[in-house]
């Protein structure tokens, strides 16, 4: 199972969670982004439904692929 985790940083002038790099709007305290952060993380973890997706590459082909609505990572958030 694939694991993503959620950081509390300051950010902007205030606090933010990060993930690959990428910030969440700034909050005024610590504490609240760590609370965005984990219904963030709780929200990941929702499954969805079964979806054929479709798409084309660079190279102008085109590609089926068959995702599972199920197969949600298990998101955590890491404070400090």
């Amino acid at each position: 199972m694939t694991v993503i985790r959620y950081s509390i940083v300051e950010h902007d002038g205030g606090w933010a969670y990060q993930l690959d790099g990428a910030y969440s709007e700034s909050f005024p305290t610590h504490k609240a982004a760590l609370r965005a952060a984990k219904i963030a993380a709780i929200e990941q973890q929702v499954g969805g439904e079964d979806a054929e997706i479709v798409y084309q590459d660079a190279d102008g082909n085109w590609h089926t692929e068959h995702a599972d609505g199920g197969d949600r990572p298990q998101a955590e958030v890491v404070d400090g």
